[in-house]
């Protein structure tokens, strides 16, 4: 027996059929687009989401039960943060993409060798005729929404930090409450866009850019709501709450890119050019 003891501080994982699960429900889902986007059957598509949202709530359930139970050492914490690490930097380098087309086609829109590229706009950026968001109304809203829940998060953070069960709970209570507000504001705005997503490049890089952030809000809100259900639960400890920590990390980003989408796309790129009311 001592010679199969443990004396490490590794976490040795048991067999899983997850990633296996995983994959098939990926490709599933993958498959059912490709069938949905060609007008076949979109019941293969959901059949896959199906697969992919199951398998995510079965393998987290697994991975909370280890860390419950002792499994996730200071060792399997701290590789744990690099790996959330290198996730937000993969993120970082997916938006500095959409960033780059968007600035690509601000800068070089009187190129010659672009003039084809961008015929279809107009010659210009943004395309003649097309009216632009206001930056300082609901742009400006959705501004000051997500920087209060960042406020929020980080003060639930502290309270857990502090063993304030009751701060914890409320502070997420109202970081979630913000995300869906600021997702509800976004469809409004959509709705009322003076510009569709195609028929020329600004509308597919504005909304693109922005609606893959969108899709991160809401990925962010249903996180930190899973998080909140654990607090409710009585999960999270100050020594052990790596979900929330990262939960917080990723609501963090998602606050910042914001930032940068506000300045740069709403701010920036409408200064001269018509603003839709």
């Amino acid at each position: 027996m001592s010679a199969i003891a443990k004396n490490h501080d590794y976490h040795m994982v048991e067999p899983s059929p997850w990633p296996f699960v995983m994959s098939a429900a990926v490709l599933i889902m993958a498959m059912g687009a490709i069938f949905w986007m060609h007008e076949w059957t979109p019941f293969v598509f959901f059949i896959g989401l199906a697969g992919v949202l199951y398998t995510m709530y079965a393998w987290w359930s697994d991975v909370i039960k280890e860390a419950n139970t002792g499994f996730h050492t200071p060792v399997v914490q701290m590789h744990h943060r690099y790996g959330m690490m290198l996730f937000i930097a993969s993120e970082v380098m997916v938006f500095f993409g959409f960033f780059w087309a968007y600035f690509d086609g601000f800068f070089r829109w009187d190129d010659v060798e672009q003039y084809a590229r961008l015929a279809a706009s107009g010659g210009a950026w943004p395309p003649v005729g097309v009216e632009l968001f206001d930056p300082f109304h609901l742009p400006l809203f959705n501004t000051l929404l997500l920087l209060t829940s960042g406020t929020t998060v980080t003060w639930a953070h502290h309270a857990l930090l502090e063993g304030d069960r009751e701060g914890l709970k409320w502070g997420l209570v109202l970081t979630v409450l913000l995300g869906a507000v600021f997702t509800m504001v976004q469809a409004i705005e959509y709705s009322e866009a003076g510009f569709a997503f195609s028929g020329h490049m600004y509308g597919a890089t504005f909304f693109m850019a922005t609606g893959l952030h969108g899709f991160h809000v809401l990925v962010g809100t249903i996180f930190l709501l899973v998080c909140l259900v654990r607090a409710l639960r009585g999960d999270f400890t100050p020594e052990r709450h790596l979900g929330f920590e990262f939960a917080a990390w990723y609501w963090h980003f998602v606050d910042v890119v914001w930032l940068f989408l506000f300045a740069s796309i709403y701010v920036w790129g409408s200064w001269g050019v018509a603003i839709h009311h």
